[in-house]
């Protein structure tokens, strides 16, 4: 069960919203970054000593008013409030006890291994809830296997983009990259004991370029974008993706595209085609 969680995700949201933002003077002697405690009450309209026990983890149950009120004090998108709202649920311990997750799958279903290879000409894989690559098809092979990516018996992308060197090498927006994965490991968490002892081993592993962006919490889970990738054998490749929910297996489908012309030659070119096979996103 994730103790604490609630105090503890209010306050990095309190300290990461800067007084400016909220109308209050910066000031120059701030000992706590982002909003004091009582400054977040009074705008809120609780008490310093209410909140005081909500970050401390001494109530967990706060009033649909009071959340409202939190959330409106500390400009929450969509995507915070609704975390905020399934940590402070009135069936906080039911919703959030370890035992009700299930365990973490790593059986692909054949149905899905179907898909992948239907995929052919699209590079895509299958991930789990902490970042195993479960799956993939020959074309996703052909692009991640010289990045080191499949390197093992168990792949991890997480795992990958943080404590592999070659990483940060194949990957000019590293850091872009990074505040993903976290955010998705993040947002799929939800009490789970898995991720929990993950996030601790990596933290251990890596030390601040993980733990400072676990303990800033981040939710909003992006499931399309582009990603820019320098190819050691290709050269630069930009890679838009699209991630599907695998139904009732807290699996995720990545299929990845050529963003531009550009991009879809230098695919082709790694995969032994006829320049031109592929074509852009944009195309």
């Amino acid at each position: 069960m994730m103790d604490g969680e609630l105090g503890a995700f209010l306050r990095s949201r309190r300290e990461a919203l800067r007084p400016g933002q909220v109308g209050l003077p910066e000031g120059v002697r701030r000992r706590t970054p982002g909003l004091r405690r009582a400054e977040l009450a009074t705008l809120a309209q609780v008490s310093v000593e209410y909140l005081t026990r909500l970050e401390q983890g001494r109530d967990t149950r706060p009033s649909p008013e009071i959340l409202a009120a939190l959330a409106d004090a500390l400009r929450l998108d969509d995507a915070d409030r609704q975390h905020l709202q399934e940590l402070a649920s009135v069936n906080h311990r039911q919703q959030l006890c370890a035992g009700e997750r299930s365990a973490v799958s790593r059986t692909v279903r054949p149905e899905v291994r179907a898909l992948l290879e239907a995929l052919r000409d699209r590079p895509a894989y299958l991930l789990n809830r902490l970042g195993d690559v479960l799956a993939w098809n020959e074309t996703f092979d052909r692009l991640a296997r010289p990045l080191g990516l499949l390197d093992g018996a168990h792949p991890n992308l997480v795992w990958f983009v943080f404590t592999d060197e070659r990483a940060r090498e194949y990957f000019p927006d590293w850091a872009e990259l990074a505040d993903q994965q976290v955010t998705e490991l993040h947002g799929l968490r939800r009490g789970d004991p898995a991720t929990d002892a993950f996030a601790e081993r990596l933290g251990r592993t890596v030390g601040a370029p993980f733990m400072s962006r676990w303990q800033r919490r981040p939710v909003a889970v992006r499931s399309t974008g582009v990603r820019w990738l320098r190819h050691p054998e290709v050269g630069p490749l930009r890679l838009a993706y699209e991630t599907l929910d695998v139904a009732d297996d807290q699996q995720r489908l990545v299929v990845q595209l050529p963003a531009d012309a550009a991009s879809a030659e230098a695919l082709d070119r790694l995969l032994g085609r006829r320049p031109g096979g592929l074509r852009s996103v944009a195309g």
